[in-house]
């Protein structure tokens, strides 16, 4: 999205201060498209915007999501504090309560028998590992070739969410699945290339997600799936917070509350 020329260099410095605070890429794009929009809404020199017009504009937003909502007041937040550096006593910034929805899953044995019968080796070599080890699906596209260590069968995730590193083991099936793929595609810095560029697109990986498990279904499901099947398997929630890359256990224990295999093994009462 272009942004009025009164405007450029606001949103040149709102994203060099976004990156100063060391915000994950994805959040920086997010973050600016919805500056974008309301600075080409607003269409007035920051000098010019007052408490009136960020009120105004959050509440006639036509809000898609909780999420959304919250990601648009947290990138307009931002502005007014960061960049503009205004006190907003004056505005109600406040977030609307998260929506408590389980997360959605896929059948282990479904997902494995679909995975295991995809005939292109590199959409195969994609699901596989964003299923075997949980990975996020920027995780998947950001990966790069060096990032695998097949010494000590260990997958280096750098800087993901909350900006850490993590390490996710790798399995001999996945690393057999990873080196057919390198011969054939010869990729040269991320581990998966896309047709014109060096890295594949989250859209991409949503595309053939949609093709060969589910044409309603998309690639975080993959996530969800592989700690479901790994609790069900008896693994501790602590091991699956650390594979996850989750700060706080109370994120990882929703897989308790998704598991059907440990519902059916209840002993009930009558």
């Amino acid at each position: 999205m272009e942004i009025n020329n009164k405007n450029k260099q606001d949103l040149k410095f709102y994203i060099e201060t976004l990156n100063y605070f060391k915000y994950a890429k994805n959040t920086i794009e997010s973050y600016s498209h919805y500056l974008t929009e309301f600075l080409n809404k607003i269409d007035k020199y920051h000098a010019h915007i007052v408490s009136g017009d960020f009120d105004k504009y959050l509440k006639s937003y036509n809000f898609t999501s909780t999420s959304q909502q919250n990601q648009i007041i947290s990138s307009i937040k931002f502005f007014y504090e960061k960049v503009l550096k205004k006190k907003y006593n004056k505005i109600d910034f406040s977030r609307p309560r998260s929506e408590r929805t389980l997360p959605q899953v896929i059948d282990k044995t479904e997902l494995k028998t679909k995975i295991l019968s995809i005939q292109n080796i590199k959409h195969k070599a994609i699901l596989a590992l964003a299923y075997s080890t949980g990975m996020r699906v920027s995780e998947v596209i950001n990966l790069k070739i060096k990032d695998i260590d097949s010494t000590r069968m260990l997958i280096l995730i750098q800087q993901s969410k909350g900006k850490t590193d993590r390490y996710v083991p790798l399995s001999e099936y996945i690393l057999k699945n990873l080196r057919e793929y390198y011969k054939k595609y010869k990729p040269k810095e991320f581990l998966f290339n896309g047709q014109f560029r060096l890295q594949y697109s989250a859209a991409s990986c949503n595309k053939i997600m949609k093709k060969y498990i589910r044409k309603d279904s998309h690639f975080h499901q993959l996530r969800h799936s592989s700690f479901t099947s790994l609790l069900e398997a008896g693994t501790d929630i602590r091991i699956i917070q650390k594979l996850a890359g989750h700060k706080n256990s109370k994120t990882t224990e929703i897989y308790t509350h998704v598991s059907n295999d440990l519902l059916q093994s209840i002993p009930l009462p009558i």
